[in-house]
């Protein structure tokens, strides 16, 4: 049976990591908003930004650990190397009980969750037994970020998902409108919506003629399709989306059972 414990916040020991990397502004952001949720708040998080890193790990060189202040690191590699190294290695003697990855820069919508490093230092943490939020900021491009929507609502939003619970082998996407605080709608629980990144490509030639590319923008087929991800942050409200460990298809495996039995 499937448990949906609350999750106490008083005292919790909260691990803050991302992908912009450690000087990134969303993770200040973020680091707002944790305090206000607790007292015993860490920061590790990649050195360079990692955008796209996925769920990738570092196997082929060695990864350093840079101490840049009390409870706070860098780490030279990507989202998911930040996050096993925060649990296993830097807070091994008393582990966190929350991690809260962001705050991104941009949306994690669709398909992005498959590409994302906030995604996927949210998806370690569960993976190592660590309860787990991503938390995003849809932007417009070519316009100033409005941190201010996700400062007024995300704390409470938090409070309020952690009262309620959630699965082992589940974690939580919060993505956040483009919006001034006073005019988010509420929250609301959605499904993965669709949009695919990289069907154009923007090619160029260099100096010595040679060709390079630039993966373009991300195509947007669902962006009011009711109960999606997509739809919600685009009529203003904070979209929820549970994700879960599992990528089974059950009705799939069960008529292939059928098919092959």
């Amino acid at each position: 049976m499937t448990a949906f414990r609350p999750l106490p916040l008083k005292d919790a020991r909260i691990l803050l990591t991302n992908d912009d990397g450690i000087a990134a502004p969303g993770l200040k952001v973020l680091e707002r908003v944790a305090r206000q949720l607790s007292r015993d708040i860490w920061v590790v998080a990649p050195e360079l930004e990692q955008s796209g890193a996925g769920h990738s790990l570092t196997l082929r060189r060695p990864l350093r650990i840079r101490q840049l202040g009390r409870r706070r690191f860098a780490v030279d590699g990507t989202p998911t190397d930040a996050v096993l190294l925060a649990v296993n290695q830097i807070m091994r003697e008393r582990k966190p009980t929350l991690v809260l990855s962001g705050v991104n820069r941009g949306g994690n919508l669709g398909e992005d969750v498959t590409y994302s490093g906030t995604i996927a230092a949210a998806m370690e943490a569960t993976l190592l037994g660590v309860p787990a939020v991503a938390l995003s900021l849809e932007v417009a491009q070519g316009k100033p970020v409005r941190w201010d929507a996700v400062e007024a609502h995300a704390p409470r939003v938090i409070r309020d998902l952690a009262k309620a619970g959630w699965p082992t082998d589940v974690f939580l996407n919060i993505n956040f409108p483009d919006r001034p605080p006073d005019q988010v709608g509420p929250v609301q629980i959605a499904r993965q919506g669709r949009r695919k990144i990289g069907d154009q490509l923007g090619e160029r030639l260099d100096m010595r003629g040679e060709h390079y590319y630039w993966i373009g923008p991300m195509r947007t087929e669902e962006p009011t399709k009711a109960g999606t991800d997509l739809a919600a942050v685009n009529d203003g409200r904070i979209a929820v989306t549970p994700l879960h460990l599992d990528l089974t298809h059950g009705r799939t495996a069960r008529h292939l059972e059928r098919a092959l039995s």
